[in-house]
């Protein structure tokens, strides 16, 4: 039977197990929204702005690990989606992008809403495809969906010619994917995960450090098994946060730019590195020539281009986490005794990294009169079941939360690490929301980065999402007014937010609800108020107008140059 281009889109969909997508129509993609209703197990959510639709395809990826789908016209509509496709990009989440374009005829010569989508984004998705003839769209659609989640996941765009979505042609739909110049490597070369067991058992002080492909590859079991058989301790990126418990006694937090104190030292004095999912980013090595300077260093990771991308590495190993840290962790429980010898020999290790955390622990200054951020994040973890989804925005709060904040479980961490995006919390929880109805999910924001997309609120009401947005409101954009007062003489241009807005009649005014805060004994009141309320609600913290994220590494500074206190 023949199917027009829309139909064949949508059909495509279903086989793949979509049943939810994130979009906005428009001219260009009429007709798939035309043929949509016709597939009611394909639910569509409509988002108030289109970067918004790939923000929530984003947090249903991260929430779920499946691809994420997002839809948007052409011209605007598709420009619109760039932030969230780059956004997926640097955090590796697997989405699809479908973005209508003008007819075929008319591409390339300054059509009404024309925009050269695949020029666009080729630097910012994994793959993208200009559907030019029908008979192409069901093997793309099928390719688009394999590279997205192969692999070192990401994002992949298909531009979609109205008048390929009107043609017609018979419908077949390809059983597998073939490509000769992409084959992800899932095996790890067993003579380096030999070399890797030990290198391990040789160490004197080794260190796990943990990114964000952890969580893609779903390893935290793996990671949980390896550290407790050694002993050894456990430090985070951003993106890897929730992949191993932030209560265990070996978690060292994150490291970095506002990592630990104990953490960053531990990196520093360790000789054996143990890289996983990780791809060293700036905010984690701080001065590249002496980070870990002590240390041998093993990076595992799925994409080759990664590893000895921004630091020496001495044992690289290529290869699927999961099925990679299984073998290693077979490979050492064969050497019964090395292991048990090493697990002994660092207690003395664990005895130097608690000196440091009883030195330095990640505190803050409480205070009666003003309520302190940090409380905040806090009181909040004490209250929330561990299978609670947080979200945050960027800034401040997003590292306060990723300090202070006890992360029990894999993905219930969703935030934006490599391209630091304001605007991305509140969507993003939507998303989660949307894949998970019955689970707490609450979005982290300033009041800077909330107003960046504050008209998802209409999202959240329209569809009954209880969403619980807790804004942390000291009316400057928080992060960059810390640089001026630490490094620009107090010089604070343009970062204070002059107009005060009121969240709660913000909230009302959407049909949401709304709560307030300005004193530090309204703090747990307020959280168990807006969270025990049904749908979705705003709780607004009037907090501490200068307080500082600290500990904070200089840029340009090695991560042991730490500022410890402002």
């Amino acid at each position: 039977m023949k199917k027009t281009g829309s139909q064949i889109l949508l059909e495509c969909l279903q086989l793949e197990g979509v049943d939810t997508v994130f979009g906005y129509p428009g001219g260009a993609v009429i007709n798939i929204y035309d043929d949509l209703v016709d597939y009611p197990s394909i639910k569509h959510v409509l988002t108030r702005h289109e970067q918004a639709a790939v923000h929530a395809a984003d947090g249903y990826a991260r929430a779920t690990g499946k691809v994420g789908v997002a839809i948007a016209t052409s011209g605007p509509g598709a420009t619109n989606t760039v932030t969230g496709i780059a956004t997926a990009y640097m955090d590796s989440i697997p989405l699809v992008v479908i973005t209508g374009q003008v007819p075929t005829p008319l591409i390339g010569n300054d059509a009404f809403q024309e925009a050269d989508m695949v020029g666009i984004t080729r630097p910012i998705t994994k793959h993208n495809y200009l559907v030019k003839d029908i008979r192409d769209l069901a093997r793309i659609v099928k390719q688009a969906f394999y590279i997205a989640r192969t692999g070192r996941p990401g994002p992949v765009l298909i531009d979609l010619p109205k008048d390929v979505q009107v043609a017609s042609c018979k419908f077949e739909y390809p059983e597998k994917v073939e490509l000769r110049g992409y084959k992800p490597t899932y095996t790890g070369n067993p003579r380096q995960i030999a070399k890797a067991a030990r290198m391990i058992l040789g160490a004197k002080k080794p260190v796990i450090y943990v990114g964000g492909g952890a969580t893609l590859a779903d390893c935290g079991p793996e990671l949980l098994e390896l550290s407790e058989a050694l002993r050894a301790p456990v430090t985070t990126t951003l993106m890897g946060m929730a992949s191993y418990p932030g209560s265990h006694d070996l978690s060292l937090g994150m490291l970095g730019m506002h990592g630990t104190y104990y953490a960053n030292m531990a990196v520093t004095h360790a000789d054996l590195l143990i890289a996983v999912g990780a791809r060293f980013d700036d905010r984690v090595t701080g001065k590249i020539d002496t980070f870990a300077p002590n240390a041998k260093i093993i990076h595992v990771d799925i994409d080759p281009t990664s590893i000895k991308k921004n630091v020496r590495v001495d044992l690289p190993i290529v290869g699927d986490l999961k099925q990679v840290l299984q073998v290693l962790i077979r490979k050492l429980h064969e050497e019964g005794d090395g292991v048990r010898e090493l697990a002994q020999r660092n207690a003395e290790w664990l005895a130097e990294i608690a000196a440091w955390k009883e030195k330095h622990p990640l505190t803050y200054t409480p205070s009666d009169s003003e309520i302190k951020p940090q409380l905040v994040i806090e009181k909040l973890s004490e209250m929330l079941r561990e299978d609670a989804i947080i979200t945050t925005e960027v800034g401040q709060h997003q590292m306060w939360t990723a300090q202070f904040f006890r992360f029990k479980q894999p993905r219930t961490f969703l935030t934006s690490g490599g391209l630091g995006t304001m605007g991305y919390g509140l969507p993003a929880a939507l998303g989660a929301q949307m894949a998970f109805s019955d689970r707490q999910v609450i979005d982290i924001s300033g009041d800077g980065s909330f107003q960046m997309n504050s008209q998802e609120l209409a999202t959240l009401v329209q569809y009954q999402l209880p969403v619980k947005i807790i804004i942390l409101n000291n009316n400057y954009l928080g992060m960059v007014r810390q640089w001026q007062q630490l490094f620009f003489e107090r010089n604070y241009s343009q970062t204070p937010l002059e107009v005060p807005i009121d969240f709660v009649k913000l909230a009302e005014a959407y049909g949401a609800r709304g709560f307030q805060a300005s004193r530090p004994e309204e703090v747990e009141a307020v959280l168990r108020q807006g969270l025990e309320t049904p749908g979705p609600v705003i709780m607004e913290f009037k907090v501490a107008r200068e307080e500082n994220v600290l500990p904070m590494v200089p840029a340009g500074r090695s991560i042991h140059e730490m500022v410890l206190a402002s």
